[in-house]
């Protein structure tokens, strides 16, 4: 029976089939990865962004067109997780919009709507690439406008514009090298051909089970961490600025920076034009700040009694942060707050002491949601808001929530790794306006150069270098920089090729799997290789990554 028209409720269920197909399929797309490291959350990331919307969609009964579409744009869009999800979000974004004011939809009003969707996704990413989900989309698109002025049956319009966009996914290796050197097609091509798989067979009649998984949780914590009194070896967080009263050599900043290291650790000591700032834990603040006034006065001076804090019982603290949050809305907002998305113990202990207010613990595995950072920007409660994404993968993420932000001025800093964060935490003075601190924030960052030691998850082949399953890789901000057995040697090789002679400071951040003797051996070595350059060892406690470096 020729079918013309789609109401409400075929729709509807049409996307939930949709959702579930990503669903099922999420893993195989994971493994789509270009890179073979077991970080692989294309297909994880769009799911979870359909998810939040088929959670939405699941909670109407019988909607009106209306109410389908703001279910389906409203939770996609809070939803999003990670580039591909963003993308995923605009597109039904754009969809929706053009649909939600009829009662029916023929071939003629879903192209247009899947012209809409594109010009939306394409508009949100800065620099659209070719070889995509964009492009498979667009393949979409583009065939139901050519066939929709003479489909009557849409089985025979979805017919065609399903196979216009296989034909599209399978093309991608030849508009994007890399897919085609590593052997796969784009995987959030894959994703969305999957989510209009799934709805053309609901349309077509095949029964399909609509029931989902439950969510996955990204942890959203203000700053304040239970930990064991034990576990602090120096007592005082201590923080000032130095105004400087005479010039403040290369000379002077290393022997700063080891009188620090004799008193404490956690140690940040940046110069900056005239100003010096500083960030120790320490048992002794006292002689921090002796040390200081050798060189201008201070200002911004806090120390807190880190012992101290962490004896309060967790139902005092969940009692006064429960009170804090039924007071904020009173509370006149501060000037500058940070959330910062980090992964790994060690990691959320640095973004600690360097003063961010909220930490959103994402990582590589599972980003976190436009709606998570929507949430953190609202407990922050400051009248402007940086955010760290700390992750490529995160940036469009935290740009989304930024345009559903109207009470405050959000600022997105671009870091892409989290050496990149704690640079632009360093590197923030409040006494600049917003902008032009994250106009010198955006600057800083591109002078860390990271490097991120992990292994291979299957065979491959990328930048002309054979890998293997279980094989070492050290990949750097442009690709894979070294291959081998070894972590130590892989790094090593690594690093040779981010150190030059303009180099000044190499930190480096272990992971949970190494161990403390590997990491002090590893620092050893980079030592007597690099006898030139500062070394800084920090436990990041990341999982998969052995250890992160940064070169400055």
């Amino acid at each position: 029976m020729e079918i013309i028209k789609l109401d409400a409720q075929m729709l509807r269920k049409m996307f939930l089939a949709g959702a579930k197909n990503l669903e099922v399929k999420k893993n195989w797309i994971n493994e789509l990865n270009v890179f073979p490291v077991p970080d692989g959350d294309t297909g994880t990331n769009m799911t979870l962004t359909i998810m939040s919307a088929a959670n939405e969609v699941n909670a109407l009964n019988a909607p009106s067109m209306d109410e389908l579409c703001k279910a389906i744009a409203s939770g996609s869009l809070r939803g999003a997780r990670g580039n591909s999800g963003v993308i995923l979000s605009q597109l039904l974004r754009g969809f929706t919009k053009v649909i939600r004011d009829y009662d029916e939809v023929d071939a003629a009003l879903l192209a247009e709507a899947a012209k809409k969707a594109v010009e939306t996704a394409y508009k949100a990413v800065m620099k659209p690439k070719e070889g995509t989900i964009l492009t498979v989309a667009r393949a979409l698109a583009e065939k139901a406008v050519e066939i929709a002025p003479n489909a009557s049956d849409l089985s025979v319009f979805f017919t065609e514009v399903l196979a216009a966009g296989s034909e599209a996914l399978a093309n991608t290796p030849e508009l994007l090298p890399v897919l085609k050197e590593a052997g796969v097609v784009d995987s959030g091509g894959t994703g969305l051909m999957a989510v209009i798989e799934g709805g053309i067979d609901a349309f077509n009649g095949k029964e399909i089970d609509l029931t989902f998984e439950a969510p996955e949780k990204v942890v959203i914590q203000p700053v304040r961490k239970e930990i064991s009194t034990d576990d602090i070896k120096f007592g005082y967080c201590t923080e000032f600025i130095v105004m400087l009263e005479k010039e403040f050599t290369d000379e002077d900043e290393d022997e700063f920076k080891k009188f620090l290291t004799s008193i404490g650790d956690s140690i940040v000591c940046v110069a900056m034009d005239d100003i010096v700032k500083v960030h120790v834990h320490t048992n002794h603040p006292g002689q921090a700040f002796e040390k200081g006034l050798t060189y201008g006065q201070l200002t911004k001076m806090k120390v807190d009694n880190m012992r101290e804090e962490h004896k309060e019982t967790l139902f005092t603290r969940a009692e006064k942060e429960k009170a804090e949050q039924e007071d904020s809305r009173e509370t006149p907002r501060k000037k500058f707050g940070f959330i910062s998305v980090t992964i790994g113990d060690g990691m959320t202990e640095i973004f600690k002491g360097l003063g961010v207010d909220y930490l959103i613990e994402g990582g590589q595995t599972m980003n976190p949601s436009t709606d998570d950072m929507l949430k953190a920007i609202e407990a922050v409660h400051a009248e402007n808001v940086f955010i760290l994404p700390n992750n490529k993968n995160v940036i469009l993420a935290a740009s989304q929530a930024k345009e559903l932000v109207e009470d405050c001025n959000v600022l997105v800093v671009p870091t892409k790794t989290v050496p990149q964060g704690i640079t632009a935490v360093v590197n923030f003075i409040d006494t600049r306006s917003p902008e032009e601190n994250l106009e010198v924030m955006t600057e800083e960052i591109q002078n860390v150069k990271t490097g991120e030691v992990t292994y291979a998850v299957r065979d491959t082949k990328i930048d002309g270098v054979d890998i293997h399953s279980g094989d070492i890789m050290g990949i750097g901000d442009s690709g894979i920089l070294a291959v081998g057995s070894d972590v130590r040697a892989v790094t090593m090789e690594m690093l040779e090729k981010l150190v030059d002679d303009d180099s000044e400071l190499i930190s480096v951040y272990a992971g949970q799997d190494f161990t403390k003797e590997e990491a002090e051996a590893l620092g050893e070595e980079i030592e007597d290789a690099f006898p030139d350059v500062d070394i800084e060892s920090n436990y990041g406690g990341q999982p998969i990554y052995y250890c992160i470096v940064s070169v400055e």
